[in-house]
């Protein structure tokens, strides 16, 4: 997302999703100061600037559902708000900082070194936290009968053999991956 798409994209959230949820009388929540939750809202729309109207307006009707205060008057905690946005539209793998910084790490080299990217980058669509080395153990060890198995296909491609339909699939599928990983390490992903 370039800056004027973010820009665009934190106008539509303020338009569809704060403004109106305003208008219903929810009010800053009383564990901020006026300048605290006005950097909330700041911050809330530059994390949703990648969501469709749809979904803004969808998450809009969630939180006004679900004020919170003990008057049930009052805007929800952001990270509330965040994690009913995440599961009515999930921020695709470009729009993701933690997916990008990621990536651009030494874990994230390593696993487009050693082929497992693609199980990475569903681990953190799946937690959305910043793998340790625990879970990094995990994902390499999950992925290793996949890199086997590109490895296996590549080297019957290098001696000339066919791969049947269904490993040719795979194959492309899964390189189409890799080089999507590799587009978020280098920053070009959108």
């Amino acid at each position: 997302m370039n800056s004027e798409e973010q820009a665009q994209g934190e106008k539509r959230v303020m338009r569809l999703l704060v403004e109106p949820l305003k208008k219903r009388g929810l009010a800053k929540p009383t564990t901020l100061t006026v300048a605290g939750f006005e950097e909330m809202i700041r911050d809330m729309c530059a994390r949703l600037a990648y969501m469709s109207e749809a979904s803004l307006m969808a998450l809009e009707e969630q939180v006004a559902a679900n004020p919170g205060g003990k008057d049930r008057d009052r805007f929800p905690i952001a990270n509330l708000i965040l994690s009913w946005a995440a599961d009515i539209q999930p921020p695709g793998d470009g729009a993701s900082p933690l997916i990008r910084a990621v990536f651009a790490h030494e874990c994230g080299k390593t696993a487009l070194a050693e082929g497992w990217a693609p199980e990475l980058l569903a681990e953190l669509r799946k937690t959305r936290r910043w793998p340790g080395t625990w879970a990094l153990n995990a994902v390499r060890d999950a992925a290793a009968s996949a890199v086997r198995r590109m490895r296996n296909l590549d080297a019957d491609l290098a001696r000339g053999e066919e791969l049947g339909p269904v490993d040719r699939e795979w194959r492309d599928r899964r390189i189409a991956l890799i080089q999507r990983c590799r587009e978020i390490a280098e920053g070009q992903a959108q």
